[in-house]
């Protein structure tokens, strides 16, 4: 099963100043860290983007996905990530279930030194580089991401392995290319004009979402029907015959809102919140 999240490159549009958009970035990154979700893709709202775009907003969202034993070496200083002192603490667990600090666990690395017979050095938290066995056909590059599992720490035992790393895989794509991904199975848009999020409704969605599901949020001011140029009528009425904007559902998922404009951080816990419960 892959979860993936889709957020629009205007996510920060009405943010006043770069700590508050680094903040907001950085709760989409908590909620998708709590909630499992596998892909962030940001995709594009030329029309809805301020000050801070698409660009902004992917490279934080990189960083806050980063472990921070890494963050240093990947990524050095660069001009977006200036208050990346606010972004909350994501703790990412291994997708086995091991601890990160234990025997068995799977840590993020980054290959700082190619070496010879197939062996690299790599960064991966420990006090000092550790030199591994290149598993790949290809090779691997100085400052390439991998994933190592360790097996014991005293001595360090440890090996690169070809599986995802904790957290969540961050990219940019247009919507139709994130709708149209083999493994986006139910694809659900989020719109205040949508079904309204019922349990009934919630239990007959069960099912489908565990083969897999793509979320995708609006952003302030700009929810996806005014993004996609389509009628708010046309989401409304449930049905999965025409597929709006090729979704297979639109949903309320804060229904009777108390509030004129649920925030699009504010929707993605809400959201998630329903859509990842256990059957």
């Amino acid at each position: 099963m892959t979860v993936s999240l889709l957020v629009p490159s205007s996510l920060c549009r009405e943010a006043a100043d770069k700590r508050e958009a680094t903040h907001k970035v950085g709760l989409v990154a908590r909620a998708a860290t709590v909630f499992r979700i596998d892909r962030v893709t940001v995709f594009p709202d030329p029309d809805g983007d301020r000050r801070w775009g698409g660009g902004f907003v992917s490279t934080v969202l990189r960083y806050a996905a980063t472990a921070p034993y890494l963050r240093k070496e990947a990524w050095g200083t660069r001009d977006e990530l200036e208050q990346a002192g606010v972004l909350p603490p994501l703790r990412a667990v291994s997708r086995t279930g091991s601890e990160s600090q234990g025997s068995g666990s799977s840590r993020q690395g980054i290959v700082t030194e190619v070496g010879p017979d197939g062996r690299v050095r790599v960064n991966c938290g420990l006090q000092h580089p550790i030199s591994l066995v290149d598993p790949t056909d290809v090779g691997l590059d100085e400052g390439e991401r991998v994933t190592v599992r360790i097996s014991s720490r005293e001595p360090v035992r440890a090996r690169i392995v070809d599986e995802p790393a904790p957290g969540f895989a961050v990219e940019r794509a247009d919507l139709s290319a994130a709708l149209g991904r083999e493994d986006a199975g139910l694809r659900i848009a989020t719109s205040r004009h949508g079904e309204a999020l019922t349990t009934d409704r919630l239990g007959v969605l069960a099912g489908r979402v565990e083969d897999g599901m793509t979320v995708a949020f609006g952003a302030p001011e700009r929810g996806l029907p005014a993004m996609l140029g389509i009628d708010t009528g046309s989401v409304a009425s449930g049905s999965e015959t025409d597929e709006p904007a090729g979704f297979d559902r639109w949903l309320d998922t804060v229904p009777n809102q108390g509030s004129e404009v649920v925030r699009t951080e504010e929707a993605v816990f809400a959201t998630l919140a329903c859509l990842t419960l256990p059957r």
